[in-house]
């Protein structure tokens, strides 16, 4: 019996150093990928060390409730997209009222529109297209498209983003010194909006 609780005192050090590692935020997948039962999870929340947040995702009591972390983690398939995409790029000022996500054509989102998220289906062959890593404001790694997948997105006529917001936009992106025009060129052909693409940077550049 001491020895079990030595081993269970080592395995909770280690989460809570994962945890502090990665922003204070940490996910029952990561916990199994590293070896450590997930029971050892449900020891720091009874003892107050750890908040559970939603399914599979916990907090340190002092860490900051990464909504689009806990998300992601829920609702794996999805991708930040369209504003909130603009939005983690800093490509617009302006909060997200809602976040939106994009998921492949067959998959189900009832559960995700529950949660009132705006939930965008695509061909799978275009899914997972620009998906990139990129720091949610909590500062944890969450799966975004790129910039320029995003301004294409944002371009078609299904999208009803703001006129406001995308002139922004586009006035941003062509001031980053890490822009990527061809790539734009070459995803505004692919998503049928090169007409509209060219209208912005024939003005801009």
């Amino acid at each position: 019996m001491q020895e079990s609780e030595g081993i269970i005192t080592t395995n909770s050090e280690k989460i809570l150093q994962m945890a502090l590692d990665n922003n204070g935020t940490i996910t029952s997948e990561r916990i199994s990928k590293s070896g450590i039962l997930r029971s050892h999870l449900k020891n720091l929340v009874d003892k107050g060390l750890l908040e559970r947040i939603s399914r599979g995702v916990y907090i340190l009591p002092s860490a900051m409730d990464d909504d689009m972390l806990s998300l992601q983690t829920r609702f794996k398939r999805g991708v930040f997209s369209h504003e909130t995409a603009l939005f983690i790029h800093d490509l617009t000022d302006r909060t997200p009222f809602t976040f939106t996500l994009t998921f492949p054509l067959t998959y189900n989102t009832s559960s995700a529109k529950k949660e009132n998220l705006r939930c965008i289906r695509v061909k799978t062959a275009y899914h997972s297209i620009g998906v990139i890593l990129a720091k949610s404001p909590c500062k944890n790694l969450i799966r975004v498209y790129n910039q320029e997948r995003t301004l294409c997105d944002i371009l078609k006529t299904r999208s009803n983003t703001d006129i406001q917001i995308i002139t922004d936009a586009f006035k941003r992106y062509v001031r980053l010194p890490q822009k990527n025009i061809p790539l734009l060129s070459h995803y505004s052909r692919m998503f049928h909006v090169e007409k509209r693409v060219r209208n912005y940077l024939d003005v801009l550049l």
